[in-house]
């Protein structure tokens, strides 16, 4: 299983953490993958100033509300391969 961890601490709150799990958990739903991926709130990943930080494979990756889908097409799904 994928582990999708997204930082809810303040800078990430602030940018809109809450709708970038939202988002991703409508992705894992729209595209069938409930038993694939888990989405886990964490607090602080260590990147403030680039919130709302998302943590895969332990890699930390910068991703906004509005880039959610993208983010998940590319980033996401390559890795259940």
């Amino acid at each position: 299983m994928l582990t999708i961890y997204v930082c809810i601490g303040s800078a990430c709150h602030l940018k809109g953490s809450y709708d970038v799990i939202n988002g991703f958990q409508e992705q894992v739903k729209a595209q069938k993958l409930d038993g694939s991926i888990s989405i886990n709130a964490a607090f602080c990943l260590g990147h403030c100033t680039e919130a709302v930080s998302v943590k895969i494979d332990d890699e930390i990756h910068s991703v906004t509300p509005d880039i959610v889908e993208d983010f998940f097409n590319k980033e996401v799904l390559r890795r259940l391969d």
